[in-house]
């Protein structure tokens, strides 16, 4: 069976620390149980706000130890930042009147008005985190740092595409903006980071949603051992489709391009 990249997690992997002669602390085991690695490197943080141009209304997942949540602040966005570690939510707030609440970001339901996602997000759960930012109807943007290899298999900076990019390609661009290195946390982790930015199109670009999502599943699924054989048992004219949309009969799934689906889609649907 194939490996499956689509949706799984990405761990932030730490260096193991020793405790040489004690029992690890409550922060200890925080750190490693919430994949604390804090962003520490303001240089980092501006080609993030860069990257971002926050404005409006912006969550942040997992603000730490709040460089970000300020520098936020100080573009001038209207920051609510989210902090599940009652520690770090309790000193935020000592520290600032900014919106801190302490919780779980993925559990909380979406704001009614346009927003954008800014953070240094909890790599143990990157993919729950991105899932909640795609599944927001008023999401406008994502912008996160991530794990480089999560980073770089969704924005296709592999050569590959996979199957979470190409099935929400419609509605949002996937960009990758640049390597973090690993000197920017505290604690030090053992993989560098990178800027992914998720960003929602003005316009789809399809119209049929239920038919694209059925289209790319079956695209992925394996049936028939290529692309052309588990589309061509459930569509006529796939010949014609791969023609326009320039894809080989024995072209790879994972390198057939997301630009590529949506001719090969708009062609099978005529």
């Amino acid at each position: 069976m194939a490996q499956d990249f689509a949706h799984g997690n990405y761990s932030h992997t730490q260096r193991k620390v020793k405790y040489p002669g004690r029992a690890r602390t409550p922060k200890d085991r925080a750190r490693r149980e919430l994949s604390q690695n804090f962003l520490v490197d303001r240089h980092a943080v501006e080609l993030l706000l860069k990257a971002a141009q926050p404005s409006g209304l912006v969550l942040e997942p997992g603000a730490g130890e709040g460089i970000l949540t300020m520098a936020l602040a100080d573009a001038g966005a209207e920051v609510v930042s989210y902090e599940i570690d009652p520690l770090l939510a309790a000193k935020l707030r000592a520290r600032t009147k900014l919106k801190i609440v302490r919780g779980d970001f993925t559990a909380m339901r979406p704001p009614g008005r346009p927003f954008a996602v800014v953070g240094s997000i909890p790599y143990s759960i990157t993919s729950k985190i991105v899932d909640w930012c795609l599944r927001a109807p008023k999401l406008t943007s994502a912008t996160l740092v991530t794990q480089l290899e999560y980073a770089r298999k969704r924005s296709g900076d592999f050569g590959r595409w996979s199957l979470v990019t190409v099935e929400r390609w419609p509605w949002f661009s996937w960009k990758l903006h640049g390597r973090v290195d690993r000197e920017s946390f505290r604690p030090v982790p053992s993989v560098d980071s990178a800027i992914l930015r998720i960003e929602r199109r003005p316009e789809p670009l399809v119209d049929e949603s239920g038919a694209w999502q059925e289209l790319v599943r079956l695209g992925f699924s394996g049936v028939g051992g290529s692309l052309y054989a588990s589309l061509h048992r459930h569509y006529g004219g796939v010949d014609a489709a791969f023609e326009r949309a320039g894809i080989a009969r024995d072209e790879v799934v994972a390198f057939v391009r997301p630009n590529q689906w949506v001719t090969l889609f708009n062609s099978l649907q005529r």
